[in-house]
Parts: structure tokens; C-alpha cells; sequence
């Protein structure tokens, strides 16, 4: 029976989430299956996968054929370079001191490598969101400016007529007083 492993989607339409599993390589996608490694979600950033190690090398030692996405998956995660420090501690080349200390120090090199990815994303987030809060900002103070010249004219032209209104008025009681006196 041909094993493979491979991936299992499951989550809704346009949000996929994984499941990494070994199944035999004539059953559907979706199928049934033999054991399940870990998860696999591409929507966060970076993708959060979620394996067990031993179980993986332990099916690749035992014949199993990953898929070509599952193969990258289980290189990020560093299941191949497990499987073959394996190989050389079997064959007598290095120790399995030896070959956990290689996969160890490859191990805090790739989660510091993550966890810098990680941090510049945030930051290009925290970035990106100033940078859209400032030009709000801009166009806040651009419009509160307008209303403000607006409201400024609209004042001095209500002054004005008021003015108007009033010199009218005092042009025409002037000359009904001038008249007055004249007629007495």
C-alpha cells in the first residue's frame, strides 16, 4: 500500500486551513486517512504550521512519499534535515549527540529567523497604519479649514448686509428728521 503524505483541506470558501496527514495514495484528498502529523494555516503571516517532528521522520523512514507541498512544508519545519542526520547517525558517520546538536542549533537559527519575520511585519503594520492616520489627519484639517473660511465669509457677508441694512435704515430716518424741522 503506496503511503503518502499529503494535505487534507478543510475551513471555509477562500479560507483554507490543513491538516498534514498519511494516507494511502489511492483514497480522495478529503479521504479517509492513517494518522494525522499536525495543521498547516496559510491565512496568517507567516503561515503557523503545527507538526510533530518524530512522527513525521518515523513515516518517512518507514516508505512514506510526501506531496510536493507537504515535502516544503516538512523542509520548513526541518523534518528532511532531521530524517537525514538520522541517516548518518545509522550509517555510523556522526553521533545522535552530534546530529541533536546540528538539528537543535538549525532549529533556534529558523525560530529567530520567524520570530524577525514576525516583528517586521508588525512593524510595517504599526507603519503603514501611522502613515493612514496622518494623511487622515491632513485631509481633517484641509476640510475643518474650508468650513472654517466658509463659515468666516458667511459672517463677514451677514456683517456687511447687516451694516447696510443698518446705513439704509440711518439714511432714512435722517432725512424724515431733516424734513420735520423744516416744516415747523
Amino acid at each position: 500500500m503506496p503511503t503518502r503524505i499529503r494535505l487534507q483541506r478543510h475551513g471555509k470558501k477562500n479560507q483554507p486551513f490543513y491538516h498534514i496527514v498519511v494516507a494511502d495514495g489511492r483514497v480522495p484528498r478529503d479521504g479517509k486517512f492513517i494518522e494525522k502529523l499536525g495543521t498547516y494555516n496559510p491565512m496568517t503571516n507567516p503561515a503557523t504550521i503545527v507538526l510533530d517532528v518524530d512522527k513525521s521522520v518515523q513515516w518517512l523512514k518507514n516508505g512514506a512519499q510526501p506531496s510536493e507541498t507537504a515535502r516544503r512544508i516538512l523542509s520548513y519545519k526541518g523534518v528532511l534535515l532531521k530524517r537525514h542526520l538520522q541517516i548518518g547517525v545509522e550509517k555510523g558517520a556522526i553521533s545522535q549527540e552530534q546530529a541533536d546538536v546540528k538539528f537543535n542549533e538549525w532549529l533556534q537559527a529558523k525560530e529567530t529567523k520567524i520570530a524577525n519575520a514576525k516583528s517586521e511585519n508588525d512593524t510595517k503594520l504599526r507603519n503603514i497604519k501611522k502613515e493612514r492616520l496622518d494623511a487622515e489627519k491632513k485631509v481633517n484639517e484641509t476640510k475643518a479649514a474650508a468650513v472654517a473660511a466658509k463659515r468666516q465669509a458667511a459672517a463677514e457677508a451677514e456683517a456687511a448686509a447687516k451694516a447696510e441694512a443698518e446705513a439704509a435704515a440711518a439714511t432714512e430716518e435722517a432725512p424724515a428728521a431733516e424734513e420735520a424741522p423744516a416744516a415747523e
